[in-house]
């Protein structure tokens, strides 16, 4: 696959997941939430503050879905191994990583101040670990990404 048409597949991607997430979020959690507390009204004044939490969550990945981009116009440049694309991927990690510590102490607080059940801790302990993991690779691969560059680098020098 050449270098235009996999930087042209890694863009449809992206805007696909913004178009989905921006459904997601502004239509069926708010739609959700009012059929939660159509279910049970107790849960009426836990609502607002999970979807205040769900839509503060969701700028960091907005954000890493511009810095994808980003990297998707590197690669049809030619300059996948560059350090801009390190410096973005490493962004990227920092931003799963800084969004997975955000959802994990909202919730514990949501816990303490008992807005939240424990059996949600499992499925905020998935969403945890699956940004912790998109941070790890996304460090790992911006390295890479860096030793590739010095490489390239080295190699253009020699003549």
């Amino acid at each position: 696959m050449k270098q235009d048409a996999l930087a042209k597949w890694i863009k449809f991607v992206i805007a696909g997941v913004g178009i989905c997430g921006l459904l997601i979020y502004t239509v069926i959690m708010p739609r959700f939430g009012a059929y939660l507390v159509k279910q049970n009204s107790m849960l009426e004044r836990n609502v607002m503050p999970w979807l205040v939490l769900i839509w503060i969550s969701a700028v960091p990945c907005y954000a890493v879905l511009v810095l994808g981009w980003k990297v998707a116009e590197n690669i049809s440049k030619d300059r996948t191994f560059s350090y801009d694309t390190a410096k973005y991927l490493k962004w990227v990690s920092y931003l799963a990583m800084a969004d997975s510590v955000f959802v994990f102490v909202t919730h514990v607080i949501f816990l303490i101040l008992d807005m939240s059940a424990a059996a949600v801790m499992l499925v905020i302990i998935i969403v945890v670990f699956f940004g912790v993991s998109i941070s790890v690779c996304a460090a790992a691969v911006s390295h890479l990404v860096i030793k590739a560059a010095d490489i390239q680098e080295e190699n253009e020098l020699t003549v």
